[in-house]
């Protein structure tokens, strides 16, 4: 996936379970509940793994599930949000081109799979 060029500037990432998927529809932000904030080398992993996730075939439904904020030490760098069924994101941020503001991934491929599980593992029982 194509991530922003200030990626690189990330220190810390939230964790957001998204509310109100439907809203993303047309949404200028990411909404949701703030479930966990990732640092440093576990961000940048996490930054990696997303990085990592391959192109798919893009299905037509985005309700997206679950999102991160990135952000540097003072600065809201982007946004995504992810739908697991579809295979769609949806990137938020100044930095951001046109190219990559709507991608798909493969979300039922091994590094989905592993995306999907570290939103889960920090999600309220």
């Amino acid at each position: 996936m194509l991530l922003p060029l200030t990626h690189h500037k990330t220190q810390f990432i939230e964790i957001v379970h998204i509310t109100d998927p439907i809203r993303h529809l047309t949404s200028a932000d990411l909404v949701g509940d703030e479930v966990a904030i990732w640092e440093g080398e576990r961000a940048r992993q996490t930054l990696s793994l997303i990085a990592d996730l391959p192109g798919s075939e893009l299905y037509r439904c985005f309700v997206p599930g679950w999102g991160i904020r990135a952000h540097s030490s003072t600065d809201l760098l982007f946004e995504i949000a992810f739908c697991f069924r579809c295979h769609r994101v949806r990137i938020w941020g100044p930095d951001v081109s046109v190219e990559q503001e709507g991608q798909t991934f493969d979300a039922e491929g091994p590094t989905g799979l592993e995306l999907l599980r570290l939103f889960r593992s920090c999600a309220p029982n």
